[in-house]
Formats: C-alpha cells, structure tokens, sequence
C-alpha cells in the first residue's frame, strides 16, 4: 500500500502545516456556512484532502453522495475519450455533441441532483486551471443558477488561469509549501511507525533532511521518497530519485535556449503547465533548479526573478514564460 494513501488525513485536524487554511475550513465545517471556495497552491499541499476531510464533517457516512469530483484536468486533455470510458458518465454522455456540450451537459445534471439531507452539495474541480475559457462561463452561469442548493470548489495551481467572473464569486485560500521543519517532524513519525517491528531501513535524521530538501515543500513527494528510501533498504541517490518528468523537460528546456531554439525550449515548458499541471511559479522554480546545477549566472537570477514578479501580476502565465524565454537567451550568447 502506498504510504501516501495509508497516512492521508482523515480529519481537518491531520492536515499540517496549513494552520490558517484549516481555521477557515473547521469554521464553515462547524457553522454548516459553506461559501464558494477557491484553493491554490503548489502540488502536495494538501488541496484535494482538505476538500474530502471538509465534507466528511459536514456530511458524515453520506459525504460521497453529496459531493461531486471533476477531474478536469483528465477531461479537457483526453476529451471523449474519457467520457466513453468513465462509467460515472455513461449515462450522460452524447457521443455527437462536442467537449463543451458535454460538459455543460453533465455539470447541469449534476448540480440539479438535490443533496442528500443537507442543504447543499459539492460541486468539486480539480486542476480548475485546465478549463477552457468557453467552460469556465459556462461554469460561470450553472454557478448562478444554483448558489442555493450547490457549492463550487476550485482546487488549482494556477490562479490566474481562471477567469475573473468566477474567482471574484470564490473565496481564496492559499496552501502554502511545507515548512521543513514540520514535514521533517511529519516524516520522522511515519519512519518511527513503519521502521517498528518491520525490519526496514530506519532512514537516519540526516537522511531525512535530504528527502525534505528535494521534496520542495510537498509532502506528497516526500513520503513516496521515504517509502522508496526505507523499502528499497538501502541509501539510494536522492538527486536521481527526486528527478522527475518535470525536470527532465526542463533540462532539455534549457538545452534548447542554450542552442539558440527558443520555439523549442518555450514549447517543453508550456507542455509543463498543459500536461502536468504546473503552474508558471512551479516552472520557474524547476529551472532555478536545473540552472543551479548546470548553469549558474548571475543575470540568469535576475531574470528569474523579473518574471516572478511578472507573474504576480499577469492574466496570461503562458506569455509571461515565453517572454522569461527571450531574455535568458542572452544569458546564453
């Protein structure tokens, strides 16, 4: 069993290193006052089990049958094809009509089902950011029309990618990256318990340090490094084992730009936000790293910088990476 899944929060309370986040949610979870919500952060902040430890207090045994999960990113990306498979919307679904209709089609059905005792359900969306600006309106307009029986939560890593009509109708909640010391506390319980009577490698403290450095702030990735590091009985190479897809796009980002393909290098790290649901800071960052092992220049800080800033304040996180691609290309001329 993954250890991700054997020690996922069950209550808000099991959640750590969001205290802020948690106080608003134990609120409205206590009041039955549930507003809608928008939740941004980074992966492996604890976005989705916060929404699942939110409806289990309000719902209780009937939280699944009162709360809807759209995997938005897997529908926009997979298009029909998902639809045709996924028996949750054989029923539904409309072989001649396009994507969007369907889609309307299926948010309709769903948010007119009534709750089951409650006075509202959940209407949950996952990488909310891999909704086409023709979705979101028409999201936009159900939300509207049924404020009173149903409540929208949008979880993303890109907040600026959804349209102002429907983050001004959203309450914002930030999941900040977790702090070393608690997912390093967090880590030492799990190895505590799973090194007891198991025979496993116990992983010593400095070892653990190194898994919280190369998790970047998400839990997620450090427990599945501390599993493979205990499992496996050995030290392995923590560099290697942290590298993932993601990061080998970047790197070959960057030997684009180095090579004069700007086209190229700005196509790789879009398909970082496209495919993997990065957002533009995530890229950002994952460069930072791969140019700190490779490539370290002191304009290269400084342009990373600028485009953080950029992105702060931007409506399109696409053109501000394509435009971050343009200025590094000096760096490397």
């Amino acid at each position: 069993m993954l250890w991700t899944e054997k020690y996922r929060p069950q209550t808000l309370e099991d959640i750590i290193g969001q205290e802020q986040v948690i106080s608003h949610l134990t609120l409205f979870a206590q009041t039955g006052s549930v507003p809608h919500l928008m939740l941004t952060g980074q992966h492996g902040t604890g976005k989705t089990s916060a929404i699942e430890c939110l409806a289990k207090h309000l719902y209780g045994e009937n939280w699944q049958m009162n709360t809807s999960i759209f995997q938005t990113a897997d529908l926009f990306l997979q298009g029909k094809t998902y639809l045709e498979q996924d028996e949750r919307y054989a029923h539904l679904y409309q072989k001649q009509a396009s994507l969007l209709t369907n889609f309307k089609y299926i948010i309709k059905s769903y948010s007119a089902m009534r709750p089951l005792d409650a006075e509202f359900k959940l209407m949950v969306f996952e990488d909310a950011h891999t909704l086409s600006r023709e979705a979101q309106q028409a999201l936009r307009r159900i939300m509207e029309r049924t404020s009173s029986t149903c409540r929208f939560i949008l979880s993303t890593t890109t907040p600026s990618a959804i349209i102002p009509a429907i983050s001004s109708r959203c309450l914002p909640l930030f999941f900040v990256p977790i702090e070393s010391g608690v997912m390093q506390q967090h880590l030492t319980a799990i190895r505590d318990n799973e090194s007891r009577g198991y025979g496993m490698h116990p992983c010593d403290r400095d070892h653990l340090e190194l898994i919280v450095q190369a998790s970047r702030g998400d839990l997620r990735r450090a427990i599945m490094l501390l599993q493979l590091e205990m499992r496996s009985g050995k030290k392995g190479n923590l560099a290697a084992m942290a590298q993932s897809e993601t990061g080998n796009i970047t790197a070959a980002a960057l030997v684009a730009v180095r090579g004069g393909d700007i086209r190229t290098a700005a196509n790789k790290l879009e398909s970082l936000m496209i495919e993997y649901g990065l957002s533009a800071r995530e890229v950002l960052s994952e460069m930072r790293i791969t140019a700190r092992r490779e490539y370290n220049h002191p304009k290269f800080v400084i342009e990373l910088a600028d485009a953080d800033i950029r992105i702060g304040h931007c409506n399109n996180e696409f053109v501000q990476i394509e435009s971050f691609i343009a200025e590094i290309r000096d760096v490397f001329t």
